[in-house]
């Protein structure tokens, strides 16, 4: 690959403050986000850090605007008010197609194109003239445990399967932060139990910066180092996750 991951031990709930403490750089952070459509307050002054190879899970009711606040961190959708800095770089300050290769998205019901899953994996590169070598896309395939799977047509996957391919195809822009809305839940017990781990190893191997969106508590605890909970639009609760959430 054109960048190799970093191999590392999967962290503990509580290493996101120790690295913080230990003067590690955040990757992303969002300081007071704020976005209001026709009147309507969806996410309101929201604040948080993220660091390398922490996933911080957002929570709340339906309608609490935790996609809203999702799809403002790659600029989706714009705030009102408040920005993102990537690497202490305001997001204003880079071209949307770069900040969308360097902070990748994964949607709940991933839309993949028609053709191949290896057609999938150059797609992103393509369109910035860089092309995907057939070692690189073997080894992004090998990142989320679809070793072989190049040439397989995208209509055959199961669920599972697709979605492992959209963390894949995310991981092909070479991105720094990965943003991930509902990941697994449209799957069985076992497909998410097999995306889960697969998610947890990249972000570890990779040294990425991960944001979740999950309505699932119990997933939060298995892959969050930190919580945050929203209640219309507003942080109601943020901290490490079996504090916020409890054991």
């Amino acid at each position: 690959m054109r960048r190799s991951p970093v191999k590392s031990d999967r962290h503990s709930p509580g290493d996101s403050e120790e690295r913080r403490l230990g003067g590690a750089q955040p990757v992303l952070r969002a300081a007071q986000l704020t976005r209001t459509v026709r009147g309507h307050t969806l996410v309101d002054h929201v604040s948080f850090t993220v660091y390398p190879r922490d996933l911080l899970a957002v929570l709340g009711p339906s309608g609490a605007g935790k996609s809203s606040l999702l799809r403002m961190l790659n600029r989706l959708d714009e705030p009102t008010a408040g920005t993102v800095y990537l690497h202490h770089r305001s997001y204003r300050e880079i071209p949307p197609r770069d900040l969308r290769r360097r902070v990748g998205f994964v949607s709940q019901r991933s839309y993949l194109f028609p053709g191949t899953v290896g057609e999938n994996l150059c797609f992103g590169p393509e369109q910035c003239g860089s092309t995907l070598q057939e070692e690189e896309v073997a080894a992004l395939l090998e990142a989320v445990g679809l070793v072989g799977y190049g040439e397989r047509n995208v209509a055959t996957l199961s669920g599972g399967e697709v979605q492992r391919v959209a963390v894949a195809r995310a991981l092909a822009n070479q991105p720094e932060v990965l943003l991930l809305d509902e990941p697994t839940s449209a799957l069985d017990k076992a497909a998410r139990a097999g995306v889960e781990w697969h998610i947890q190893r990249v972000i570890g191997e990779w040294g990425l910066a991960c944001v979740m969106v999950t309505h699932d508590e119990e997933q939060a605890r298995r892959m969050a180092g930190v919580a945050l909970v929203l209640g219309e639009g507003r942080v109601e609760a943020m901290g490490p996750a079996m504090e916020v959430l409890g054991a």
